[in-house]
C-alpha cells in the first residue's frame, strides 16, 4: 500500500459505521443477521446458539470474525464476502449532509481505518459521496501486523500505522464511535474523538457506551455529537 506524505499534516482516522453514516438503525441489523446465519450454516447450530456464539466472539475478540477462524478455521475473505453483501445496501445508506460537507474542508490527512471488509467500505462512501474525501481506505483484510489479522482494536494496528507513515503517534487522530477502539488508540499514544451522533437509544441505556455517554473517559480526548465540530 502506498502511503501518503504527511508532512507536518495531523492525519485523521476515520472509522465508518456509526461514525460517518447511521449503520445501527438500518444496516447493523442485517449484518448481525447474516452473520448469525453464516455460524449457523458452518457450524451446525441451532439460531441462538449461534447468535450467542457471535456476541461472544466480537466480545471477546473485537470481531466476531477472529473467533472464527481462531476457533473453527474460518477464512476470512469467505466470511466477509458471505456476511456484507447486501444487495439493497445503497438504500439504507444514511448520512449527515452538514457534517459529510464539513469533512471536506477538514485540514489534514483523512484515512479510512473500518474492521468492514473492503468491497462494503467503498459501497458505503460512493453512497455517501465522499469517497474522494480519503487519501487511503484501510479495510479489515489490510489490518495485518507481520502476516496475521489484527484489526480494531488491537494496539499492535496502532503502532504498526504510525511507524509505517512514518508520523509520530500524537499527530494521529482515531475518530471513532467505539470506546475500546479509543482506548487502544490512546494507549498508543494516539489522540481520540468520541463520535456519538449515531448512537442508538439502546446503546446509549446500555453498557459502557450508556453509562459514559455524558461523560468524558480519560482515554478520549474529545467528545462530540457532530464531525463539524472538528
Amino acid at each position: 500500500m502506498a502511503w501518503p506524505a504527511v508532512g507536518a499534516r495531523t492525519v485523521w482516522f476515520f472509522d465508518l459505521d456509526n461514525t460517518l453514516h447511521d449503520a445501527g438503525s438500518a444496516v447493523f441489523p442485517r449484518m448481525n443477521a447474516a452473520m448469525t446465519e453464516y455460524i449457523r450454516e458452518h457450524l451446525g447450530l441451532p439460531v441462538q446458539e449461534a447468535d450467542a456464539l457471535r456476541v461472544q466472539y466480537w466480545q471477546h475478540y473485537g470481531s466476531t470474525l477472529l473467533g472464527l477462524m481462531r476457533h473453527h478455521r474460518v477464512k476470512a475473505a469467505h466470511f466477509l464476502h458471505e456476511t456484507h453483501r447486501f444487495p439493497d445496501l445503497e438504500e439504507r445508506v444514511r448520512g449527515h449532509v452538514h457534517d459529510l460537507y464539513r469533512l471536506r474542508r477538514l485540514p489534514g490527512i483523512k484515512i479510512l481505518l473500518t474492521n468492514a471488509p473492503a468491497h462494503y467500505a467503498r459501497r458505503v462512501l460512493r453512497t455517501l459521496r465522499i469517497e474522494d474525501c480519503f487519501e487511503a481506505v484501510i479495510p479489515i483484510e489490510h489490518m495485518t501486523v507481520f502476516g496475521h489479522l489484527r484489526p480494531k482494536p488491537d494496539r499492535r494496528l496502532f503502532r504498526t500505522l504510525s511507524v509505517k507513515m512514518k508520523v509520530a503517534p500524537r499527530r494521529c487522530v482515531l475518530v471513532e464511535d467505539t470506546l475500546e477502539h479509543q482506548k487502544a488508540a490512546r494507549a498508543e499514544g494516539w489522540r481520540t474523538v468520541w463520535m456519538q451522533r449515531w448512537m442508538s437509544a439502546g446503546i446509549r441505556s446500555r453498557g459502557e457506551h450508556g453509562r459514559l455517554l455524558h461523560r468524558r473517559p480519560r482515554y478520549v480526548d474529545r467528545r462530540l455529537r457532530s464531525l463539524a465540530a472538528l
